[in-house]
Parts: C-alpha cells; structure tokens; sequence
C-alpha cells in the first residue's frame, strides 16, 4: 500500500515557477514509478512527467517538456515537480500516483494504482 499526499499549488502569474510535492507513506516506495497527472474539467487527465524507482528513468509529455522537471528522494520518500515558465494552459488539478516498476516499457504506460488527492495549480494570464 502507498498513501500519497500532494502540496505546493496555488495562484500564479504566466511565467512564474511552482514546486509540488508529493509525500509518500509505505515502505514499497522504493519500488514504485512516480507519475504527475493533471486535469481540468472538460479535459481529458494528462500524464505530464513520471519517473522510474531510482531516477534513471523519466517522462515528460511535449506539453511541458523543457519547462518542467520531476525528481525524487527516496530518503524523504518524496517527489516532486519543478514547474517553471508557467503558461495559463498549465492551469488544471495535479494528481501524484504510483505504479509498481517492472523496469519494462515506457513510464507513460505504466498502469497507476495509487493516487494522491490532488493540488490545484491556476495561472493567471
């Protein structure tokens, strides 16, 4: 069992940076893929960035590519999504979630079996 409770959203203005964090509980941690969704309603969910059990590993969709970064510290059994240059587009629900790591396929795959409760991120224009 991995519990997941995210932090770190807000109000911004376009072009300012965020941090999330997601604090995990569970002693599996270390064997999970880490994965950042978000959603606005009326919008389909979107993985925007994942990353393997030990970092080697990590997915960024084009939306965010070259703006944001995902990292872990599995000392802390935390993850966290470095949000930079922020566009209004950024603006939805950002959910962490967790898949078991088979080391196998690309993360974007992976079949994601915990959720966090979410954070919302607004950016204003």
């Amino acid at each position: 069992q991995v519990q997941l409770v995210e932090s770190g959203g807000g109000l911004v203005q376009a072009g300012d940076s965020l941090r999330l964090s997601c604090a995990a509980s569970g002693r599996t941690f270390r064997s999970y893929v880490m994965g950042w969704f978000r959603q606005d309603p009326g919008k389909e969910r979107e993985l925007v960035a994942a990353i393997s059990w030990g970092g080697a590993r990590t997915y960024y969709s084009d939306s965010v590519k070259g703006r944001f970064s995902i990292s872990r510290d599995n000392a802390k059994i935390t993850v966290y999504l470095q949000m930079n240059n922020l566009k209004p587009q950024d603006t939805a629900a950002y959910y962490c979630a967790a898949a078991p790591d088979t080391n196998r396929g690309s993360l974007a795959t992976y079949e994601y079996d915990y959720w966090g409760q979410g954070t919302q991120v607004t950016v204003s224009s």
